[in-house]
């Protein structure tokens, strides 16, 4: 479950934005945050569990404009996590703390921190989370060895998103 700071920091997130809509889904809790469109005031819903959420969802899909429909299709794809092709059941993943922006290395010009095949140690940092113009140095907290990287180079991520996969030693 999300915590308020999170959420806050989702809302801004959306806020600073292109988006107008936003879903979050995670262990059967949902957030919906939608951008004020001059009709109202914009309103977050928080939904506890998939039964509450197929009703509403519904009509809003009936409601919606076919072209709302086709643009929001998208931005939902281009969000998913890239599949695993490996084995992950003995593997530690190295997850988000936090939504904001994955970035490889510090800069454009430079050698992203690791790669499939490199050597990690606890405190080893392995990417940065930009959120709201703050760079979060993400460290590996596992000694292991780098399986996959999930997320591409400049990818919004969620929090709990899994980035990594790394072969503990």
């Amino acid at each position: 479950m999300l915590k308020i700071q999170e959420i806050r920091e989702i809302i801004k997130l959306v806020d600073q934005s292109s988006v107008d809509e936003f879903s979050y889904e995670y262990e059967g809790s949902k957030i919906e945050l939608k951008k004020n469109s001059g009709l109202q005031a914009p309103v977050p819903q928080f939904v506890q569990s998939h039964e509450e959420v197929k009703q509403p969802a519904q009509q809003a899909v009936q409601q919606a404009p076919a072209t709302v429909q086709t643009e929001a299709a998208p931005v939902a794809e281009e969000n998913k996590p890239a599949e695993s092709k490996a084995d992950d059941s003995n593997l530690h993943k190295i997850t988000s703390p936090m939504v904001g922006t994955f970035y490889q290395s510090s800069s454009p010009d430079t050698d992203a921190y690791v790669k499939a095949g490199s050597k990690v140690d606890d405190s080893s940092v392995v990417c940065i989370v930009e959120a709201m113009k703050l760079f979060n140095e993400i460290e590996a907290e596992v000694k292991g060895e780098i399986v996959e990287i999930l997320v591409k180079d400049g990818q919004l991520v969620e929090y709990g998103q899994p980035l990594f996969l790394v072969k503990p030693e």
